[in-house]
């Protein structure tokens, strides 16, 4: 394998103005992985409880991913029940049970700790940095968090944040961890903690790259029905992060894509629920709209 996802596996209960699920897939390292599958060979690294209907997952493991380190423990999955308003930017929690995901000590195995690129979805960064310890000279250490942990374990985060090469946030998240209003100033200072690259993803209005000196942004592909956006930000780190580790290393142009394929990836992901749309994907689609979202951004006249 080529990219290991390291995060939660949950069940949610969604509500948004066009509908609801009840018990629907979900979870950081679910979405990141599903994204990543169509780049390159994935390990996942979660917990679930006795309850996860494993076999809805079945369609991962069809795609080569590796699901060796998907635990299953005595008691029910994490949940999460949440419904979104409005322009559905942001998720209103109404509940969340942790679960067996309580108890979660990532277990990896011989192949998890040779791969090349690692992600950290948002959980207890002392965890995180435990998995980082474990893999042997990653090429590049993806990381994300939440405000929950920039709140509540600050002085363990930064710890981990120096040694991530490449940090995910949202801008309430940079501006949170940096204490700066300005996303360019928070950026700065989010650098100067540790990661090398920092992608600041900003819902509907895309996301932005900062990377050595220079600064990119890409706007979020207009989709004309937003059904879903739970997980849209892990699709994101997803494609991100597979695009990554399908080239096997990092360089201007590669982040640029990586950036392109990661808003590609987040955009079809919100046009259903859960990862009803990540399981009908195919590669040719991607394709179609990567190629769309050049012309979306080009200079020339169509």
């Amino acid at each position: 394998m080529s990219l290991v996802v390291v995060g939660s596996v949950a069940l949610d209960d969604v509500r948004t103005p066009h509908g609801q699920r009840r018990g629907a897939l979900g979870g950081s390292a679910l979405y990141c992985s599903a994204a990543a599958s169509f780049f390159t060979r994935v390990g996942l690294v979660g917990v679930v409880g006795r309850d996860f209907p494993r076999a809805d997952i079945g369609f991962l493991a069809r795609r080569g991913v590796n699901l060796s380190g998907l635990e299953v423990a005595d008691g029910k999955t994490f949940r999460w029940s949440g419904s979104y308003r409005g322009d559905m930017n942001q998720a209103v929690t109404h509940a969340t049970e942790l679960n067996v995901f309580q108890g979660f000590c990532p277990r990896l195995g011989a192949g998890h700790c040779r791969a090349p690129f690692l992600f950290l979805g948002n959980i207890d960064p002392v965890l995180q940095r435990d998995v980082i310890a474990k893999v042997r000279n990653p090429v590049a250490v993806g990381c994300d968090t939440m405000n929950f942990w920039i709140t509540g374990k600050r002085a363990e985060l930064l710890r981990t944040i120096r040694m991530v090469d490449i940090m995910f946030l949202n801008d309430a998240e940079a501006r949170m961890l940096s204490g700066e209003s300005n996303l360019v100033r928070a950026a700065r200072a989010v650098r100067a903690m540790g990661p090398k690259v920092l992608v600041i993803k900003k819902g509907e209005h895309g996301a932005m790259l900062f990377a050595g000196r220079s600064v990119f942004c890409v706007p979020a592909f207009p989709v004309e029905r937003v059904a879903d956006p739970t997980g849209a930000g892990d699709s994101f780190a997803g494609g991100f992060m597979g695009y990554l580790a399908s080239r096997g290393g990092i360089d201007g142009a590669g982040l640029r894509r990586a950036m392109v394929y990661g808003s590609v990836m987040a955009s079809f992901n919100v046009e259903k629920f859960s990862m009803d749309r990540l399981k009908t994907l195919t590669r040719p689609e991607i394709a179609r709209r990567f190629g769309a979202f050049r012309k979306l951004c080009s200079l020339s006249a169509p």
